[in-house]
């Protein structure tokens, strides 16, 4: 029972799920919410829960030195989990996601295919490289909404800018969680902007990211492709990225950025609401 329960929280449901959610959501604003209920779109997330499931899994497959230092009560480090069965487990999840994406037809699999590649090389080289890793990290968070297009066959400017926003978020997540993992990174050599510039200066990178997500979630309402409905949502999204930006900037700690980090997570998930209910017209 103790190894299912470390299985599960190595895949980090919550995330899975979010995930897969980012695959419908993308379909429902390709769509303009004019989209049935449909076996596509129940595949498409469980490709996005089951392909983030293996990459968080064979991540901690290889952080596991690291995180016995930054993160001790994760599975494999804390004995839960060994190694050679995180291994097995990434690969099954890695198999079912991809199957099922190939049911949806080539151009689903084969940007499915890309991101799992990149998560891979994320994992076991591209982590090491700063913030290229970043950048391939926040490119897998932003593919599941022009993956969601491809099941609708459609692509509209506002998939194209959420997705931006969402890699432009997740890059300034990525760069606030190097300051979170310092200890721990430097066991590995991985060249994070809080190792290589100091806390300070990625707190501030981290911030500017975080502020451009904001300006970029101007756009669709300038451009009339939300209703009003948008405003008031991506308004209390855009206030938390500006409060956490500003709190992260005041103490780069390593405690504060971890309280900062779980914070954006929150305002990404009123931005996924927020782009939803912006569809609704009235």
């Amino acid at each position: 029972m103790a190894k299912i329960k470390g299985l599960i929280r190595m895949i980090r449901p919550v995330n899975c799920v979010m995930m897969g959610s980012a695959v419908i959501i993308g379909a429902l604003v390709a769509s303009n919410l004019n989209l049935n209920p449909s076996l596509s779109l129940v595949l498409g997330f469980f490709v996005g829960f089951l392909l983030l499931a293996s990459a968080n899994t064979i991540n901690d497959y290889y952080d596991r030195e690291v995180d016995a230092v930054n993160e001790p009560t994760r599975p494999i480090p804390s004995g839960e989990v060994k190694p050679e069965e995180a291994l097995i487990f990434a690969f099954v999840l890695s198999a079912f996601g991809l199957i099922l994406s190939f049911t949806l037809g080539i151009q689903c699999f084969v940007l499915s295919l890309l991101a799992w590649v990149i998560s891979m090389y994320y994992a076991t080289k591209g982590k090491e490289q700063g913030l290229i890793g970043n950048a391939m990290v926040s490119t897998c968070v932003a593919i599941p909404f022009i993956y969601g297009s491809l099941i609708t066959r459609k692509l509209n400017p506002l998939v194209v800018l959420f997705s931006l926003m969402a890699f432009l978020s997740n890059m300034g997540r990525e760069v606030n969680k190097g300051i979170v993992d310092i200890e721990g990174d430097k066991l590995r050599n991985v060249k994070t902007m809080a190792i290589t510039r100091g806390t300070e200066y990625a707190a501030r990178v981290s911030a500017l990211f975080y502020i451009s997500a904001v300006i970029i979630s101007i756009i669709p309402q300038i451009l009339r492709l939300t209703s009003w409905l948008y405003i008031p949502t991506v308004v209390a999204a855009d206030m938390g990225f500006i409060y956490s930006s500003i709190k992260l900037m005041q103490n780069s700690g390593r405690e504060n950025a971890r309280k900062v980090k779980n914070q954006v997570l929150i305002w990404m998930c009123v931005g996924l609401v927020a782009f939803i209910v912006g569809m609704i017209q009235l």
